[in-house]
């Protein structure tokens, strides 16, 4: 368990729950995720993935580029050996 939870304090990154598809070629596929008001949302269309930054709430890893609906966002998995975590980028604070 994780007690330093001193990652969580940054206004613009919003690390949100995954539910995600680990396909036999080694992929992760974020399927839906759970943003900070509880609501769930399902992931469309995995759009692109490679190596990203966040310039917004900082943090890098892996950027998926989704799309939710009728709206393309992007999906960061932030990889340390420890614990690889998904955030989003709030857009308004």
């Amino acid at each position: 368990m994780i007690s330093d939870q001193s990652y969580l304090e940054n206004d613009y990154k919003v690390y949100i729950d995954v539910n995600e598809n680990r396909l036999k070629d080694g992929r992760l596929i974020p399927v839906s995720f759970v943003w900070e008001d509880g609501v769930c949302y399902n992931v469309d269309k995995v759009i692109d993935v490679r190596p990203g930054v966040s310039t917004k709430a900082g943090g890098m890893g892996l950027r998926y580029t989704v799309r939710v609906g009728n709206r393309q966002t992007n999906m960061f998995l932030e990889e340390d050996g420890n614990a690889d975590r998904w955030f989003m980028e709030r857009k308004h604070l």
